[in-house]
């Protein structure tokens, strides 16, 4: 039997890390998403079981600056992003640089240095990802899926989605689809 599974990665990895900061009996209290205060002083011994524990779930704690913002930049597109509800309704330019607090000609510049890849293109990718799982999971039309991720058509949506994947929408449609039926005979 084949069971299909749909999950928040968001939920996923809040879970994992409350309960091994639990586990090591770590006081904290949280701040952003991926940023946690610990709330009590020298736990050093407890910092290195922590991180150990976390790289088993492939989650690391970060230590340079870039990097910890560039983090920040990708947590803010994916809640954004694989918001249950709507999107924001202005854009992702100024979303991001409202939520994280820096202007946004920064912020594409420290994620276009560090990542060699720009922000666009991690939203568009992201945007994509989540258009798979709608596929696949919630029966949405395209165009209802091109509404949810604000795009102004279904032609933009395929277009980059064709761009990102080497297919249509409608032809991932199909394959999975296919799948699914020879799965259930």
């Amino acid at each position: 039997m084949i069971i299909n599974l749909k999950f928040d990665y968001n939920t996923l990895c809040q879970k994992v890390i409350t309960e091994q900061l639990e586990l090591h009996q770590i006081k904290y209290t949280k701040l952003f998403f991926g940023e946690i205060k610990l709330t009590e002083p020298n736990i050093s011994e407890k910092i290195e079981t922590l991180k150990k524990a976390l790289s088993a779930y492939g989650i690391e704690i970060i230590e340079h600056q870039k990097t910890i913002l560039v983090q920040k930049i990708k947590d803010v597109i994916r809640e954004m992003v694989f918001n249950e509800n709507n999107p924001p309704e202005v854009k992702s330019s100024i979303y991001i640089s409202e939520k994280i607090g820096h202007s946004y000609g920064y912020l594409s510049n420290t994620f276009s240095e560090t990542t060699y890849t720009s922000i666009e293109n991690f939203l568009i990718l992201q945007k994509i990802e989540y258009t798979k799982q709608l596929i696949i999971n919630d029966h949405l039309s395209l165009t209802e899926i091109a509404f949810k991720l604000n795009y102004s058509s279904v032609a933009h949506l395929s277009t980059q989605f064709k761009n990102t994947t080497g297919i249509t929408p409608s032809a991932f449609q199909r394959i999975i689809k296919k799948r699914k039926a020879i799965q259930s005979t």
